[in-house]
């Protein structure tokens, strides 16, 4: 479960869902153009990831989901960092909480 994951991308993607608690997102390319969103939780373990056909396609269901990309956000920067490399499997208490489609608008 601890096992490090190799996600190259450095560009985060953040939901405040409570006080104290944020979900991360990092969209990492992979072959033939499509990208694998990557759920990160504070402590830099990955809980839940999700397939997209582009980055595009990536972006705009991040956003369509309460999520707003890190570096476009002054406010956001004076009070959050985000979780550190390496990353490691986890799991959420709530189980595969985005791709379940329990907490994902499509």
């Amino acid at each position: 479960m601890n096992e490090p994951l190799g996600i190259k991308s450095t560009d985060f993607w953040v939901k405040v869902v409570e006080m104290l608690q944020q979900n991360w997102a990092l969209i990492d390319d992979e072959t033939g153009g499509s990208v694998r969103v990557f759920f990160v939780d504070d402590g830099s373990g990955v809980f839940d990831e999700m397939a997209f056909p582009s980055a595009s396609s990536a972006r705009t269901a991040l956003g369509l989901n309460g999520f707003e990309r890190y570096a476009e956000s002054a406010d956001l920067q004076s009070f959050l960092r985000p979780p550190a490399a390496p990353y490691h499997r986890t799991t959420h208490p709530n189980g595969p909480i985005y791709s379940s489609g329990r907490f994902w608008r499509s």
